[in-house]
């Protein structure tokens, strides 16, 4: 199967100007819609407290439930939808989660009557461990990050490791101001998702990486732009291809898989998408821009 017949010869150099202004305006945006929002929206995980999963026998609105939290003084709680007739209740502080739970179960059996809900989740989270796991999912994606520079930078030359490293800087970046900007839960399942996303981006880009060193090696004389153009058009195909596969799985779990995981898809989409657009208009390209600014010193091996 192919999306793209052989010989297509797209003149992805040329645009990288362009390219690189939008990829600029996209991080910026997300930079300044985490600003914005005053951080990310952490999750239990990471900002600590209390969270309670409550599933009603009938619809029930969020304003019924607050208001039978009201006697127990919970008025300041979030509550969200989370599946039919199931919400989350989220409480910041340090209530102890059992304790906070029997509260929770009184009040509602007080307002709602008993045997209209169910109590079916309550996870507890201190602020030391919260700020503890933040800072051990920062160091995740940072040593992501390092370990990928280097492997890079042994397997083919430093320019390429700027590439690389600067496309999963820019994936990281987008994706992470995309959760801000639709104001989605930040926790450890969407670190999993970015980490997901870094190790897909990577392996992409490599692909790519590699095409150019072989032809790089072929076609001494020609200009490095040169080589990294038809590079990028000869592997355009395949990164179409695999992406596409990938992003139709993705869609299926955003849409079926329900909201255990739909912020989860919704990261991996969001990363595969922008993930694919790196490896062609920005990891390569970097490498171009890197070799303008410091020759490579064996120019004759490539």
């Amino acid at each position: 199967m192919e999306l793209i017949k052989p010989g297509i010869n797209i003149d992805f150099v040329g645009k990288m100007k362009l390219v690189f202004g939008i990829s600029v305006a996209a991080m910026v945006i997300s930079i300044a819609s985490i600003i914005w929002h005053g951080g990310l929206n952490y999750g239990i995980d990471f900002a600590g407290g209390t969270l309670v999963q409550l599933k009603f026998q009938k619809a029930t609105s969020t304003e019924q439930i607050r208001n039978a939290f009201k006697p127990i003084g919970l008025q300041s709680v979030v509550i969200q939808p989370y599946g039919d007739n199931e919400v989350v209740v989220r409480i910041g502080g340090d209530a102890a989660g059992k304790e906070l739970s029997a509260m929770i179960d009184e009040s509602l059996k007080a307002t709602l009557g008993p045997g209209t809900f169910e109590v079916r989740r309550v996870e507890m989270v201190g602020p030391k461990v919260g700020k503890d796991l933040t800072q051990k999912a920062i160091l995740a994606i940072v040593f992501s990050w390092i370990g990928m520079l280097a492997y890079i930078a042994w397997r083919f030359e430093f320019r390429y490791a700027v590439g690389g490293i600067a496309a999963l800087v820019h994936d990281t970046t987008i994706t992470i101001g995309a959760m801000s900007l639709l104001n989605k839960e930040f926790d450890l399942t969407i670190v999993a998702a970015l980490l997901t996303i870094i190790g897909y981006s990577i392996n992409d880009t490599i692909v790519v990486f590699d095409r150019i060193r072989e032809n790089a090696r072929k076609n001494i004389k020609l200009p490095l732009a040169q080589v990294v153009n038809d590079s990028i058009n000869q592997t355009l195909s395949r990164t179409i291809l695999m992406s596409f596969t990938v992003f139709l799985v993705l869609l299926a779990l955003f849409f079926l898989g329900g909201p255990v995981i739909h912020d989860f898809s919704f990261a991996l989409l969001v990363g595969v998408v922008v993930g694919t657009y790196s490896s062609i208009f920005v990891a390569s390209p970097i490498v171009l821009v890197w070799e303008q600014i410091r020759p490579s010193k064996n120019k004759g091996k490539k």
